[in-house]
């Protein structure tokens, strides 16, 4: 049987990561917790709105609403990478070669390792950031479609339209694909090679987290009371394919999805803070952590695969060691 090491902090947690193999946890109130020989923390920011680990998982990148872009390191220390005045930076994304991609209102910037910084406007906000698994290309969620940049180069950006608002944004890991999150309860696709659209629609709410599996075969989404899997080894995607759903679990909703680094399995978070793991194969599921105080919001597997960390919107944190 699993079993769970709480954390119970006092505020909504945003984002968890494993860096150096040490459990970090991102919240709300700026404050960053970690379990390393006990529980440690630093203040990062005045308000936290949006993490991610660096690519070497070395790292955390966190932006916040003192308009401030930081790296938090496993010994503590808070570094600042770049500063925009009070203006909220609302995503940040790790890229290669110590790029740094965050945004605030219109602007997409990208701080390269050497500290220079590229700033990319849009007509309209900047949402979701992602870099491409290869090369120097930044993809921005907008709306109506995302903009894919070229920030080491002076080439001109390529412009992928869908009416609607984008809200996040995610490279398949071969980088055959571009999908986004929507405003309305649907995702949205494009395969880069021509443009094609996928179009996978029929949630019940928005999709607010998704996660690919570790070859890029198949896409866990939130946003229905299970886990929607979409199939994406063919050339296509998931066009003409129905997902898989593992989970089912009433009408509780699926708030977080998070995918096994290395096997075909998904973590699955719900509003009522139950964490449940599901193989794609058989669909068999094994119960993580019973259902808590409030949805879970952020979900993390460790390098190994065998340990979980999990955050929820009422500050209930926590590490799930799958072989107890």
């Amino acid at each position: 049987m699993p079993t769970v090491a709480p954390l119970d902090l006092d505020s909504h947690a945003i984002t968890v990561a494993w860096l150096d193999d040490i459990p970090h946890f991102a919240l709300a109130d700026g404050v960053v917790h970690r379990l390393d020989h006990g529980h440690k923390w630093v203040e990062a920011h005045d308000g936290l709105l949006t993490a991610c680990p660096d690519l070497s998982e070395t790292s955390l990148v966190t932006g916040g609403e003192d308009g401030r872009v930081m790296a938090v390191s496993t010994d503590g220390t808070a570094t600042q990478l770049a500063e925009i005045g009070r203006k909220w930076v609302t995503s940040v994304a790790a890229g290669p070669q110590g790029a740094v991609g965050f945004a605030s209102g219109r602007t997409a910037y990208v701080r390269f390792a050497d500290g220079k910084l590229r700033e990319f406007p849009h007509p309209r906000s900047a949402e979701g950031l992602a870099f491409a698994p290869k090369g120097m290309r930044l993809a921005v969620a907008r709306y109506n479609g995302a903009t894919l940049h070229f920030p080491a180069t002076d080439g001109k950006p390529v412009e992928l339209e869908w009416a609607g608002a984008h809200t996040d944004v995610s490279f398949s890991p071969d980088g055959k694909f571009l999908i986004t999150t929507m405003q309305e309860n649907a995702l949205h696709g494009w395969k880069l090679a021509d443009g094609k659209h996928m179009r996978m629609a029929g949630y019940p709410a928005k999709v607010k987290s998704f996660s690919w599996s570790a070859k890029g075969k198949w896409l866990a989404t939130s946003g229905a009371p299970a886990a929607v899997v979409w199939p994406f080894q063919a050339k296509d995607g998931p066009m003409g394919k129905a997902p898989l759903e593992l989970g089912t679990r009433g009408d509780t909703m699926v708030t977080q999805v998070c995918c096994h680094r290395t096997e075909e399995i998904a973590a699955i978070g719900y509003a009522d803070g139950m964490v449940l793991a599901a193989r794609f194969a058989d669909q068999k599921e094994v119960l993580l952590r019973r259902a808590g105080k409030g949805a879970i919001t952020a979900l993390a597997w460790d390098r190994e695969g065998r340990r979980l960390a999990f955050g929820a919107e009422t500050g209930e944190c926590g590490v799930v060691d799958i072989a107890g």
